[in-house]
């Protein structure tokens, strides 16, 4: 049985299949989110809240994933900037995709929909502030938690890149920024 449990919860394949079938249910959550604020400006909150979590929990996830070795090997630290990444640039086209794609993903759900649920996140900035330091909290755990992967500053680097790329791309969609003369609107009480 703890087999089982491992094909689903413990292999990269297992966190795929359980992201793609929790989708339904992230939209429920968002639908009734909406619903019980007042429909209107809440689509947009609700939506937020639930892309922050379910777009970036699942990356964690898999990264978190240990190897191997873990648990046996020593922690490796990467401290290098572009070490990892030149590396990883001369293996070929697919470990490209994989790693560096993967890496600009982790944590741009954050990016996109931070700006739009939290209006203090609503600069590149603090996004990028963000995005690294919780990049750098996840390098660190795979490290202290011995889970046989190596702890790179090149992750961080990808990591708060993708943010930022994602936050760039959500402007279109953010609330106006309040000002004396127009106040942000607000939610309708529930009835």
């Amino acid at each position: 049985m703890v087999e089982g449990w491992h094909g689903w919860f413990g292999t990269i394949n297992g966190v795929v299949l359980v992201t793609v079938a929790a989708l339904p249910l992230a939209a429920l959550v968002v639908w009734l989110l909406a619903r019980r604020r007042g429909g209107g400006p809440a689509w947009r909150l609700s939506l937020a809240e639930v892309g922050i979590v379910y777009g970036t929990a699942p990356w964690v996830w898999m990264i978190m994933l240990p190897g191997d070795g873990a648990g046996v090997v020593p922690g490796r630290v990467s401290l290098v900037p572009l070490r990892d990444l030149l590396t990883v640039l001369a293996s070929g086209p697919l470990t490209v995709a994989v790693q560096i794609v993967g890496n600009l993903l982790v944590f741009a759900a954050l990016g996109f929909f931070g700006p739009m649920r939290f209006a203090a996140l609503a600069s590149v900035p603090r996004i990028l502030a963000l995005a690294a330091g919780c990049s750098v909290l996840v390098e660190v755990a795979q490290y202290v938690l011995r889970l046989d992967r190596v702890s790179s500053v090149d992750d961080v680097l990808l990591n708060t890149a993708g943010a930022g790329l994602a936050a760039l791309a959500s402007r279109r969609w953010r609330p106006a920024p309040a000002s004396p003369d127009r106040p942000l609107p607000v939610p309708a009480a529930k009835r």
